[in-house]
């Protein structure tokens, strides 16, 4: 990558614009439960039930959540008779988590 490229990409960066979605989507992930939710999901689908299982909270708490993640495109759901099954909607989200698991494993060994 040429200099021209990196001032293009840091410009890119420091949008406003860009700056915003980059705040929402991180204001989206940023409770415990939807952390558990996302990697709960990074390997599967889940319903709102199984996501039960593995949280202990309820199922309008989980539900909440889900939503303000669905409605930041983070996750999407498929119905399948009467069930929804969640899911992350971009692999880049998938290595995302992954890579915050890691930094937070690392942090803490700290």
């Amino acid at each position: 990558m040429d200099n021209g490229q990196k001032i293009q990409e840091q410009e890119m960066i420091l949008d406003d614009e860009m700056v915003e979605v980059g705040c929402e989507f991180l204001k989206s992930l940023a409770h415990p439960i939807r952390l558990k939710i996302l990697c709960l999901l990074q390997n599967s689908e889940m319903s709102v039930g199984e996501l039960q299982n593995y949280l202990k909270t309820s199922t309008a708490n989980i539900s909440q959540h889900l939503a303000i993640m669905r409605h930041s495109k983070i996750i999407t759901s498929r119905k399948d008779a009467n069930y929804i099954y969640n899911r992350i909607a971009d692999p880049k989200i998938v290595e995302f988590v992954e890579k915050l698991k890691e930094i937070c494993i690392e942090k803490s060994l700290r």
